[in-house]
């Protein structure tokens, strides 16, 4: 099946994210790296009954549009890589992806009306928010040694911050 037959898959936000993040250069590159960065995503009032019991959970799962991202790449040279080598965007966490779709696990700190207020925060203000799931470790994490290219470059994490370059 081609790409074509899905043409007419539209997404509409939910919501927007708050940021202190106006450009990239800056900005942390995963919400791992940045536990203490703030943030809050404003959900539009149609979508208010879908927030009842999400104060429930300690941690969200933020579907997002990198709506400030105008590259779309096959292959990108992402920022934890430590020379020019690049390798496939679906092997990466990289931005410059061919639907831009972000995905983000933040710490939920406070609901106040359709207001959700979080901590760990790698997205710029503005950000379109397309879906928020509940992060159900039973269901999500996963223990792996295999995490390829990125091998002990993880250990970079809490002190690499985006060079503007957008993957």
């Amino acid at each position: 099946m081609s790409s074509e037959a899905h043409a007419d898959v539209v997404c509409r936000p939910v919501g927007v994210v708050r940021s202190r993040f106006t450009e990239s250069t800056g900005m942390p590159i995963q919400t791992a790296g940045a536990p203490d960065e703030t943030g809050r995503v404003e959900v539009f009032a149609e979508f208010a009954p879908g927030l009842r019991d999400i104060e429930g959970f300690d941690y969200l799962i933020l579907v997002t549009h990198l709506h400030q991202c105008a590259h779309e790449r096959l292959e990108v040279v992402p920022f934890l890589e430590q020379g020019n080598a690049s390798h496939g965007v679906f092997a990466t966490r990289a931005p410059a992806r061919p639907n831009r779709l972000g995905l983000s696990i933040v710490r939920l700190t406070s609901v106040q009306g359709t207001t959700l207020h979080f901590s760990g925060n790698d997205m710029m203000d503005g950000t379109p928010v397309l879906d928020i799931k509940p992060y159900v470790p039973k269901f999500d994490a996963r223990e792996t040694t295999r995490v390829g290219w990125f091998g002990d470059r993880l250990d970079q994490l809490p002190r690499t911050r985006s060079d503007g370059r957008m993957g």
